[in-house]
């Protein structure tokens, strides 16, 4: 099969992907300025509500069906000590996320939101609870990436399978409702794939976009500098093919959020991405097709400092900066509940006519 073919589907699910509704945004804009305030004195939640609207393509926008994915992997480059966790933490956490008992589970039932926990590629086998917990999805690809300092974490092949799984992950949700997605992830080892990612794309020093992590002392850091160093001199990933980047250095969890975020926009879904190995997926998906940028909202800025510059390179301005560093899409949480303020304050605020207040003179 040709590289050609191999891109078929994700080819499909880009050409879907519209500009923003401009004439409906400037109308919810019109809306906004004649609510019983002075102009503009929301901020950026006139901004927010005025964006969903441009990308639901709704005057009114409704974010009743509010949806988490959060994708779990292993990564083979853990073998080389980058974190301050083994291994083994991956699946552990897969299974406290069923349970409703981590952080992301807490945030969501906060906001009301349902999680999807996802297997893409965790190290062991995961149970399939589906008949007792319908949002844990089976995706699995693999046990986990290669070791990226020996070689390719995964195949090109993989890396397009991934990505697909993680549309075909958003398409079953669907028909139970999406208004809107948050990105999470969990992972031993991926903030090492998100910095090599980073580096390559957005053209900057290892040293300056990998952060500390799980919470790694300084000798810990110096050598997860030097493994991503080597992983890109080994494997050389081609900063004008993000395929090949996620391939060479990425995950898998990271590959299927590609995948959701590109599909979310497909069917003009508002994306909130978690942070910085969301920002990760978020950029190799903008490198893939710059218009995504318009249908991705930084829910906030990790303590990662990786993040900030792909927060930079994309354009996205984020919404929180609470020094968060932990995934699972909880800053994506703590976003969506803004972003839906936003929403009803556009909804149902009233204007100086309908409730009878004199406007400015």
């Amino acid at each position: 099969m040709t590289k050609e073919h191999e891109m078929d589907k994700l080819r499909a699910v880009i050409k879907q992907i519209r500009n923003l509704d401009y004439p409906l945004m400037r109308k919810a804009q019109d809306r906004l300025d004649n609510l019983t305030k002075p102009v503009g004195s929301l901020g950026r939640l006139e901004e927010l509500a005025r964006l969903v609207v441009g990308i639901t393509g709704k005057d009114k926008p409704v974010l009743t069906q509010k949806v988490i994915f959060t994708l779990a992997a292993d990564h083979g480059v853990a073998q080389e000590k980058v974190s301050a966790y083994p291994q083994e933490v991956t699946a552990q956490m897969v299974y406290n996320f069923l349970r409703g008992q981590a952080a992301i589970n807490v945030l969501a039932r906060h906001i009301r939101s349902r999680v999807v926990v996802v297997d893409m590629a965790v190290a062991e086998k995961i149970p399939n609870p589906k008949s007792q917990i319908p949002n844990f999805k089976n995706k699995k690809i693999n046990y986990g990436t290669k070791n990226m300092t020996k070689g390719p974490a995964m195949t090109r092949k993989e890396a397009i399978k991934s990505i697909e799984a993680g549309m075909d992950v958003l398409e079953e949700e669907l028909i139970r409702g999406v208004d809107i997605v948050g990105t999470g992830e969990m992972g031993i080892g991926n903030t090492t794939a998100a910095s090599a990612i980073t580096a390559v794309l957005a053209k900057k020093a290892v040293r300056d976009v990998t952060g500390r992590g799980t919470g790694i002392n300084d000798k810990i850091l110096e050598n997860k500098i030097k493994i991503i160093k080597t992983a890109l001199r080994i494997n050389r990933p081609k900063s004008n093919d993000p395929i090949d980047v996620l391939s060479k250095v990425g995950g898998f969890e990271i590959a299927g959020l590609v995948g959701i975020i590109l599909s979310a926009a497909s069917h003009r879904i508002p994306v909130v991405l978690d942070g910085f190995i969301s920002g990760a997926a978020g950029l190799l998906a903008y490198h893939i097709d710059p218009r995504i940028k318009r249908y991705m909202i930084a829910s906030h800025c990790s303590a990662e400092k990786g993040h900030r510059i792909i927060l930079s390179h994309i354009g996205l301005d984020p919404i929180l900066d609470l020094d968060l560093r932990l995934g699972e899409g909880t800053g994506a949480a703590l976003g969506i509940t803004i972003i839906e303020a936003a929403v009803k304050i556009l909804n149902q605020m009233a204007t100086f006519q309908s409730a009878g207040v004199s406007g400015k003179g």
